[in-house]
């Protein structure tokens, strides 16, 4: 199980960036980080968890998760894709 991350944007304070969850299953594992990000479901469907509260999302659909609040993503389907959109910049994904 992988995700794979591509950059497709990046300037000022913003970041677009797509992910490819390989295979049904596969987790963002629970984590927080500073930015505020915005999802965009571009193929397959997803659950995430957001504050506890959880969310299945599918094509075309988008959710907002805040500052600092805990969230998790895992693929209901082989090869789901969400964007995402970041502010400020995910300094940590360029290194």
């Amino acid at each position: 199980m992988s995700i794979v991350r591509e950059i497709l944007a990046r300037g000022g304070n913003l970041m677009l960036t797509r992910n490819t969850f390989l295979t049904k299953g596969t987790k963002a594992e629970t984590h927080t980080h500073y930015h505020e990000q915005i999802s965009y479901i571009l193929s397959g469907s997803f659950k995430f968890i957001v504050n506890n509260e959880e969310k299945l999302l599918k094509v075309g659909e988008s959710l907002y998760i805040p500052s600092n609040a805990p969230h998790s993503a895992e693929a209901l389907e082989d090869n789901s894709i969400v964007l995402d959109v970041f502010t400020p910049q995910r300094e940590d994904f360029l290194r």
